[in-house]
């Protein structure tokens, strides 16, 4: 019979203004989508819990996970990133499929966060798949950035729910990993 932990992970979103991160979340947490903008002001909170199974230790791990959510200015980010940041078990770096400039950006919003907390785990996710045909980058572009950052990245759509609910359990098991190897 596995054993269970409880952890509790603080999550940042990052990426710059327009790319879903809200939608990303509201999708992941209500199973809802609105497709009308909503700028995010200042920082919002969602709580959602995630549960993985770690095989090789015969172990459930339930990942309480506190989703944080920034305002994509950057301008804002250098003004709070420590506050904001500080405490970070884990990093949602999203882009948007539709803007190169986003996926160049993510640069600057991770080094942002590690400047803040060292090195945590991050999963890019590449939001709006479902305007594959407005794409202005290549996944090939994607595989290269996540090389970079040594992150895992999936294609989602918080429109369709794509992948969604895949990245926040993919990223609760790569933060509960992580944590479980400092313990």
């Amino acid at each position: 019979m596995a054993t269970t932990k409880h952890l509790k992970s603080k999550i940042c979103l990052v990426g710059e203004k327009a790319v879903g991160k809200t939608s990303l979340i509201r999708r992941y947490v209500l199973n809802m989508f609105d497709d009308h903008y909503i700028t995010t002001i200042g920082t919002k909170v969602s709580k959602k819990e995630v549960r993985v199974f770690r095989p090789e230790q015969d172990l459930l791990v339930d990942v309480d996970m506190t989703i944080w959510d920034i305002m994509g200015e950057k301008g804002f980010r250098e003004l709070l990133k420590d506050a904001y940041f500080y405490g970070a078990n884990g990093i949602l770096a999203v882009a948007d499929l539709t803007r190169k400039r986003t996926l160049d950006d993510l640069d600057d919003w991770i080094d942002g966060v590690e400047q803040v907390v060292g090195k945590v785990p991050i999963l890019i996710a590449v939001n709006k798949s479902d305007l594959v045909s407005d794409a202005q980058f290549t996944e090939k572009d994607v595989e290269q950035v996540a090389k970079a950052f040594e992150s895992e990245y999936l294609m989602t759509s918080a429109k369709t729910g794509e992948n969604v609910e895949e990245a926040f359990r993919r990223l609760g098991a790569i933060v509960s990993e992580a944590q479980l190897q400092k313990a």
